[in-house]
């Protein structure tokens, strides 16, 4: 019976199959790295929005607190963004000719609200309550990242579940003073993540039901 294959087939089989692995790793390679982009993400990347507001000048220059705009922050699901009323409050008399304020004068004229993006924004499959987390120590930072250092407003963190669980399972972290949680500067020390994780694990109950899927998947 005459040779089907020539001799250095069994080479050519062997190019094509660590190729085939290669390109499989690639594609995986990619797959990951296209997931954890900004492009996905949306990680320091800013939204459009119809005006260009400031955290660093309002938060950081002007030192205005978060709960004067986000005024249910601290009891309600929703932080809640500020009316056209609000921003008029101090706008009425300031910046009155700006060009870029034009859209929230038009808001107040035309008894309409301004139609923001949102920069954090959640699956819906996600449920979130901003009122639980701050009343528990979770400071603006810990999640939004330095907003007083940001002239145009991006997420800092990817949002992805990993994200969520590395909190919830070692909340000790990022748990503060209540008197600290509006401070955008203010870090934790070894000393107090200790007497904190000390706090947890003389808990019978512990972080543990933070995990579970019925927290935040309702």
């Amino acid at each position: 019976m005459p040779q089907i294959f020539r001799a250095r087939s069994n080479t050519t089989f062997r190019v094509l199959l660590v190729l085939l692995l290669a390109l499989l790793a690639g594609a995986g390679w990619l797959a990951y790295a296209i997931v954890w982009s900004p492009y996905v993400t949306r990680v320091g990347v800013p939204m459009p929005q119809p005006v260009a507001f400031s955290h660093e000048h309002h938060a950081g220059v002007l030192g205005i607190d978060c709960r004067y705009c986000h005024e249910s922050v601290e009891r309600a699901a929703f932080a809640g963004m500020p009316s056209t009323h609000t921003c008029m409050t101090c706008h009425s008399q300031l910046f009155i000719d700006q060009e870029m304020l034009q859209p929230i004068r038009s808001s107040l004229a035309e008894n309409r609200p301004v139609r923001w993006t949102r920069v954090h924004d959640l699956p819906d499959f996600t449920y979130f309550h901003h009122g639980i987390h701050v009343q528990k120590g979770i400071g603006c930072s810990t999640c939004h990242g330095r907003v007083d250092k940001m002239p145009l407003t991006f997420q800092t963190e990817t949002l992805y579940m990993k994200w969520c669980l590395d909190c919830h399972r070692d909340p000790a972290r990022f748990i503060r003073p209540a008197n600290e949680i509006f401070n955008m500067a203010w870090t934790p020390d070894e000393k107090w993540i200790k007497s904190l994780r000390e706090k947890v694990e003389s808990n019978p109950v512990g972080p543990a039901p933070l995990t579970e899927c019925q927290v935040c998947h309702r």
